[in-house]
């Protein structure tokens, strides 16, 4: 991916008036704090800092940022985070109880941003699976001088994510916002892996459909189905929160960084196409897979109507000379019993054949 510029106005003084980083700070983290991290010219600082701490070292120099991760926190957790970089109480309520939709809304000086990432289930085969997509949330605030991720679920970790932008200070430079860019590209990677996965297991499935005498039922079918609409519902809403990045809704984003969330925005048409291919797909899919059911329901009935029409023709003989009337039918012929047998196995005979030869038995 290209390096991200750096940008002046986020930079503020020079380097001949920065002060010397501070010196590490021997707190621990909480278990909801992730990771918090002050940034300088691209460069982490060393050493552990509390959120308190590394906004004062941000703005007592004038330049940097501060990157704070945290980890499914609750209402009191996010309470002194929240006060301290001046997060709107409706955001902060949204990121502490999830299940929200993709979305970018501004409140004052920040930008709040919700992204869904989804995982691949690891399965056998898509005809026995009971999940194949696990959906989780982040949630970015955007200030001028700190971001502020949280995250739900176990598979939207973050930390590769800032190792490899550590490692990658030019990236850095950039500030928050190349951070944010960060998270969006990192999401939707994920979401081309998913998509690719996804479309292995639709292969597998149209040919289970189309097979001779495949087990596949509907309900395997309508499983799909709800696997893709998770991944669709993760998928569609981001398209416009990036759109209005990548268009300049915010000055927190810089002209140089709008360019790379255009990318992020075509990589998530790919997806946005495979997906909505994926759903069409597997609605004919399921037509198909119902008038195959529909097909083997008839051919089954036809086969019991045909063996209950040839037993119907002993049943009533049966019942005729059961009725013990004293006159009936050769009776008191020698040769009735036999007679009556040989009939009846004609009968069933000649029902037999003139089934196989249509096809129903």
């Amino acid at each position: 991916m290209p390096s991200l510029p750096s940008f002046g106005g986020l930079r503020g003084r020079g380097r001949a008036n920065q002060q010397q980083p501070a010196a590490p700070l021997s707190v621990p983290l909480s278990a909801y704090v992730v990771d918090c991290a002050v940034y300088v010219d691209g460069e982490r600082l060393p050493g552990r800092w509390t959120h308190i701490a590394a906004v004062a070292e941000v703005r007592e120099r004038g330049e940097g940022f501060v990157w704070i991760g945290l980890h499914e926190p609750d209402e009191r957790q996010i309470q002194g985070v929240a006060e301290t970089f001046g997060l709107h109480e409706l955001a902060v309520e949204d990121a502490v109880h999830a299940h929200q939709r993709p979305k970018l809304e501004r409140y004052d000086d920040n930008l709040f941003m919700v992204l869904k990432t989804v995982r691949y289930v690891e399965h056998e085969s898509p005809t026995s699976a009971n999940e194949i997509v696990e959906t989780g949330e982040i949630m970015a605030f955007l200030g001028s001088d700190y971001i502020v991720t949280v995250r739900h679920g176990k598979h939207s970790a973050l930390h590769s994510l800032r190792e490899e932008l550590e490692a990658a200070p030019e990236r850095l430079r950039g500030g928050p916002a190349a951070v944010l860019h960060g998270i969006a590209d990192h999401v939707v990677d994920t979401y081309l892996a998913v998509s690719a996965a996804f479309e292995n297991d639709i292969d597998e499935i149209e040919k289970a459909v189309f097979a001779p005498r495949s087990p596949i039922s509907a309900e395997q079918m309508y499983l799909m189905k709800r696997e893709i609409l998770e991944l669709r519902r993760a998928v569609m809403p981001l398209a416009t929160p990036l759109r209005r990045l990548a268009e300049g809704c915010s000055p927190l984003v810089p002209e140089q960084v709008r360019s790379y969330f255009r990318d992020v925005d075509d990589h998530l048409t790919t997806v946005t196409e495979r997906v909505t291919s994926f759903d069409e797909l597997l609605t004919t899919l399921v037509d198909a897979t119902q008038a195959k059911i529909t097909l083997q329901q008839n051919t089954d009935m036809r086969k019991i109507t045909s063996w209950a029409a040839i037993i119907a023709i002993p049943t009533m003989v049966a019942g005729i000379y059961g009725m013990n009337f004293e006159y009936m039918p050769e009776t008191t012929w020698r040769f009735g019993y036999p007679g009556v047998m040989l009939l009846i196995f004609i009968a069933c005979v000649l029902l037999y054949r003139i089934f196989r030869r249509n096809r129903w038995l």
